[in-house]
């Protein structure tokens, strides 16, 4: 297959500087208090009305505005200060605190009641009804959801610089995989770095383009709906939000197959960015799905009928099939990543494609690495902790092997398989399988242990931000102090920005259309799950079938090992795999 070659031609795309220097100073305190005050209210008002937060936006937003004033007062910035600038933004909006929001709609759901969920839910995530009905936090009904979010997220960040530092040695200092995602943050950074001191490069022309061209998609599908929301019972959307539903239209030609149109920029801004051939392997996934859902339909396995519309069809149909189905891909993609990994150890010294396992302890010079004793102690504190909280306080009926199985094997397992597929296309992955089937093996028939803070975690995403902050010629030392700032600040603008948020309209509402178009199929299907752990097992027993998984392994290793035996690019498999 055609691998080194290509991994080396993305890798060699954009390389780390000669040096690296510290990015922390006075202008990241400041920006530390906007982030908290500005971008993270807003982020979380816009995921509640287009589902997706100003995400990258909010992260160049202020950039560019602590540029200016830098500009202003015949300052410069260089990358490392317009990283960790870029890191602490990143690092506030993707806290959940949309989360409390979906904890008290969760309990009122039609989808709890129709699953006879709605009194089985504990008081550690969402207090009692009469409670609830006040759409307040400031209430002491909500302290022990809300200690355990801040809690959750104090150890999120710590374990950053733990596995997630690891995977990075192994997978970048080590494999030296591309990460082909990695470059388009860091090349944006250098572009405004560059234009900050008075030099001008294909870079700031380009980003210049891409920020004029999000600006006015921006204004037409968010910026009307979030304006007319305010002034209007509904919001007018130019562009249907979140996507145009075309099944309806299309059943009669492609039986359960649900079919629809997203107008998100950028999905397709994506589809540029990634590698070619993972974008071709995923499209000839997606044409394979279409011919096989409706052969599937005639043959019985999916019990689709007409009119369900793309949300009650993706819904029959991961019940039936597909549900176990992804779970036999991801575990074949594990086993390809073990196979990949296993290979390069048994590679003779002499050959100049073996990684050199020796640069695991031997970091380049000057680029502030963590000690990776220290890392692995970061590690290994963080999960006993979560252990320690689940066993002695929220699920102390648990079976406490489970608990050290997820910390220390599975969670690493899981997160290196998807560091691997970042590093190769800049895809995630996820295996859920050992998740549901855990829990119900274990015999436990409660819902709290889907709620508790089972220590799994995938820190593949923590592995491209540290190979940004190499290609940003930042120290990772400087990032560890951004930490310290941006954390304390966050947590506490989360808790009241919520409340603000939930005193404007009632969650979900017309004022919010993500939520009110989205948030119950989110629930049906998490409810489907939570009743794995209640007697008899719910939907899930129907859900989970071990053939379908071993089917979606058996295709999935057999459609990897045929474009191997033909050399075909190993992005194409991967993207085939995933598609």
């Amino acid at each position: 297959m055609r691998e080194d070659r290509e991994l080396a031609e993305f890798r060699g795309i954009m390389t780390p500087p000669d040096s690296w220097e510290s990015g922390f100073n006075l202008k990241s305190v400041f920006a530390a208090l906007f982030i908290g005050m500005v971008m993270m209210p807003g982020s979380m008002y816009m995921g509640l009305i287009a589902g997706a937060g100003l995400g990258p936006a909010a992260q160049w937003v202020t950039v560019i505005l602590f540029m200016e004033i830098a500009r202003r007062a015949f300052s410069t910035m260089k990358s490392p200060e317009i990283f960790v600038l870029y890191y602490m933004a990143g690092a506030a909006i993707t806290l959940p605190y949309t989360g409390l929001l979906w904890n008290q709609f969760l309990v009122q759901s039609d989808a709890a009641d129709a699953t006879g969920l709605t009194r089985q839910f504990p008081t550690w995530f969402a207090p009692a009804e009469d409670v609830l009905k006040q759409r307040t936090f400031f209430h002491w009904g909500w302290a022990p959801a809300i200690t355990l979010v801040l809690l959750q997220q104090l150890f999120t960040r710590i374990e950053r610089f733990g596995l997630g530092y690891i995977l990075f040695r192994i997978t970048s200092d080590v494999e030296k995989l591309p990460f082909p995602m990695a470059p388009v943050g860091a090349a944006g950074i250098v572009a405004l770095a560059e234009t900050s001191t008075g030099q001008r490069s294909w870079r700031w022309r380009v980003f210049s383009i891409g920020a004029v061209i999000g600006l006015a998609f921006g204004f037409i599908y968010v910026g009307i709906p979030a304006v007319s929301g305010t002034l209007l019972l509904e919001p007018i959307q130019p562009l249907e939000i979140p996507w145009t539903d075309l099944t309806s239209r299309t059943e009669t030609i492609l039986p359960a197959v649900p079919t629809g149109i997203s107008f998100d920029l950028g999905h397709y801004i994506l589809g540029m960015v990634l590698p070619l051939w993972a974008v071709v392997g995923e499209f000839i996934g997606m044409l394979l799905t279409m011919i096989a859902n409706p052969i599937l339909h005639r043959a019985g396995v999916l019990t689709w009928s007409p009119g369900s519309g793309t949300i009650g069809t993706q819904f029959s149909n991961s019940l039936d099939f597909y549900f176990s189905f992804g779970i036999g891909i991801t575990v074949a993609i594990a086993l390809i990543g073990f196979y990949h990994l296993f290979r390069s150890m048994r590679q003779r010294d002499g050959d100049s494609s073996r990684p050199d396992w020796r640069r695991l302890f031997r970091p380049p010079e000057g680029r502030g690495d963590i000690n990776l004793w220290v890392a692995v102690a970061i590690w290994v504190g963080s999960t006993l902790t979560y252990i320690s909280l689940c066993h002695f306080w929220l699920i102390p009926d648990f079976p406490l092997w489970i608990l050290l199985a997820y910390g220390f094997l599975y969670t690493p397992i899981v997160s290196y398989v998807s560091a691997r597929m970042e590093g190769v296309v800049g895809q995630y992955v996820d295996i859920p399988l050992v998740r549901e089937a855990a829990f119900i093996l274990s015999g436990y028939q409660k819902i709290d242990v889907w709620f508790a803070p089972i220590p799994i975690s995938n820190d593949s995403g923590n592995v491209v931000y540290f190979r940004q902050v190499e290609l940003t010629g930042t120290r990772i030392s400087s990032v560890l102090k951004a930490e310290l700032v941006i954390l304390p600040i966050v947590l506490v603008a989360g808790v009241l920005f919520s409340q603000f948020i939930w005193r404007l309209a009632p969650i979900p509402s017309p004022v919010y259309p993500f939520t009110q178009k989205m948030w119950e199929l989110q629930a049906y299907n998490m409810c489907l799950t939570y009743s794995a752990t209640t007697e008899g097992g719910g939907l899930f027993a129907r859900a989970f079938q071990p053939a379908y998984v071993m089917v979606g392994t058996g295709i999935s290793l057999a459609a990897y090992a045929l474009m191997a035996r033909f050399g075909l690019p190993v992005m194409l498999a991967y993207g085939l795999i995933r598609g």
